[in-house]
């Protein structure tokens, strides 16, 4: 009981802190508590506390980023630096090869079958679009800018850069092993109900979790190998096939084609297959995840956060 009035009388009497208690700190204009005061202890206990807090939180803090760290050294690349140096040289030549692409088409937009083809013969189809020649009939009264020269000049370097690109990611995708286990389907994905659930999938836009954006389905896996092993080696046989130069010194490159025009058609509508699986690639990427999927193919990695849905 005596206790009890001696805590009372402390915090009730003349103990209490009183205005004579602080004094002012210049420059600062706020009260502090004078050196032999009852409210100085509580003061400095509550400042002591307050750092031990903050030290706690700042260890705590270290700790967090170090692991993080750790887990992003350790976690392997989405896309390997190889992978990632030939996509992008693919992409830049496959670009220049599109442009430069439709202004050759432009100078004569009229496609035929067999060895030669010229306006006085009738075309297997054309495109119904103006020419940059005077001498295409195409049915409009005006021509369009000739730019035949610089293009065609362009579309041979770029289509070099993306043969010696191609030659040497195949050449590390059969020596690594990434074809075989990164592209290759396994036997259990080729059956039709696995390909029918994924194809349904892609229709209904259904976003991919983390765990199967970590790698290609099988749809993915058999797009990929049809552009790599048939389509671009496709376009490019037929684009050397229409070389005069080509043609002399390997005629039987242009002869089981069909001949250098038929060369020319098949080169225009495997050139629209590559043009279409472009689009469908950047609207999946898209639909997946565009700056994860920007970021894997830039850096290699891929954030483990996900990202909203769009």
């Amino acid at each position: 009981m005596e206790g009890y009035l001696a805590a009372k009388t402390q915090l009730t009497g003349p103990n209490l802190p009183k205005s004579s208690d602080f004094q002012a700190q210049e420059p600062m204009t706020t009260l502090q508590p004078r050196p032999n005061s009852p409210l100085f202890a509580l003061y400095s206990a509550f400042g002591f506390l307050n750092s031990c807090y903050d030290t706690e939180m700042a260890d705590s803090v270290w700790v967090s980023s170090s692991l993080q760290a750790v887990a992003a050294e350790t976690v392997p690349p989405r896309h390997t630096a190889l992978v990632r140096i030939t996509h992008w040289l693919t992409v830049l030549a496959f670009l220049a090869l599109l442009i430069t692409g439709v202004e050759i088409l432009i100078s004569h937009p009229r496609f035929y079958w067999g060895e030669a083809g010229n306006v006085n013969m009738p075309p297997l189809f054309k495109i119904p679009i103006p020419a940059s020649r005077s001498t295409v009939p195409t049915g409009y009264g005006y021509v369009l800018p000739d730019q035949n020269g610089w293009s065609r000049y362009l579309h041979f370097q770029a289509a070099w850069l993306a043969v010696l690109t191609g030659l040497l990611y195949a050449s590390y995708g059969f020596l690594s092993g990434h074809f075989r286990r990164n592209l290759l389907p396994p036997a259990a994905g080729l059956s039709w109900r696995s390909l029918s659930a994924v194809i349904a999938g892609h229709l209904r836009f259904k976003r991919l979790s983390d765990a199967e954006a970590a790698s290609y389905n099988v749809l993915q896996r058999l797009t990929y190998l049809a552009v790599i092993f048939v389509l671009f080696p496709l376009v490019i046989w037929t684009g050397l096939a229409m070389s005069p130069a080509i043609a002399s010194v390997f005629p039987g490159l242009v002869s089981v084609l069909g001949g250098q025009q038929s060369a020319r058609t098949i080169h225009f509508f495997v050139s629209l297959l590559l043009f279409l699986f472009l689009l469908v690639h950047v609207m999946m990427i898209s639909l997946a995840g565009f700056t994860n999927r920007m970021r894997a193919m830039l850096t290699g990695r891929i954030n483990s956060n996900k990202e909203p849905h769009s």
